[in-house]
């Protein structure tokens, strides 16, 4: 009975934990990093006073625990990877992941924005790069790990690329989509596939105005 309580304890914990956590990263989004206090956790958890700093003594572990909980958020639930994975190992294949891959970052901006401000908040405070790099790194080489399960052409050179690439596609279409016209962005993931993975020149993707 003593084994099921303390089970059933950390269970409870885990799951104020999680609901901390992604109170910390509405936070963030809505306000930046100085927005982020352990007061204001608690106001958006809708829970007493002093609950977060019970679960995260200091700024730092709250900013740790927020990017952890970040980073979870935003990887493919396995059963998705696993599916992917089984697809026909195809240049068509390549385009739909990259295309899912943006989509789901359209589908949650507020995490991304969420993960800026954790990013520029590790240059300012370098305590926090190794854990930044470790969790960046971590995914990194589950990307290569599923190239090379699903069959997929390219190497861990291509998945480095298409990261730089895609990432800066998101970063454009959830902050200043007028710039550089990125409106119609699935046929820009597909040139970058074909250009990075296939080495061709891949479609001509118009710029309207800016070309002129």
């Amino acid at each position: 009975m003593g084994i099921r309580v303390n089970a059933a304890a950390s269970s409870r914990r885990m799951s104020r934990r999680l609901v901390l956590a992604d109170a910390g990263l509405a936070v963030i989004a809505e306000e930046g990093m100085r927005g982020l206090t352990h007061r204001a956790v608690d106001r958006r958890a809708g829970v007493p006073p002093g609950t977060t700093s019970n679960y995260f003594r200091t700024r730092r572990d709250l900013i740790v625990a927020l990017t952890e909980r970040l980073y979870r958020r935003l990887t493919p639930e396995d059963a998705a990877l696993v599916e992917a994975a089984a697809r026909e190992p195809t240049r068509d294949q390549w385009v739909r992941l990259m295309v899912e891959l943006v989509e789901r970052a359209l589908a949650q901006p507020a995490l991304h924005v969420a993960l800026w401000e954790i990013r520029l908040e590790a240059v300012r405070r370098p305590e926090l790069m190794p854990v930044l790099t470790e969790l960046v790194r971590g995914g990194f080489r589950a990307d290569v790990a599923f190239l090379h399960r699903s069959r997929l052409p390219g190497t861990a050179h291509e998945v480095r690329l298409l990261h730089l690439a895609i990432n800066g596609l998101i970063l454009e279409l959830l902050t200043l989509p007028d710039a550089l016209e990125v409106g119609d962005w699935p046929a820009i993931a597909a040139d970058l596939v074909d250009r990075i993975v296939y080495a061709t020149p891949g479609a001509r993707v118009p710029l309207g105005d800016i070309e002129r």
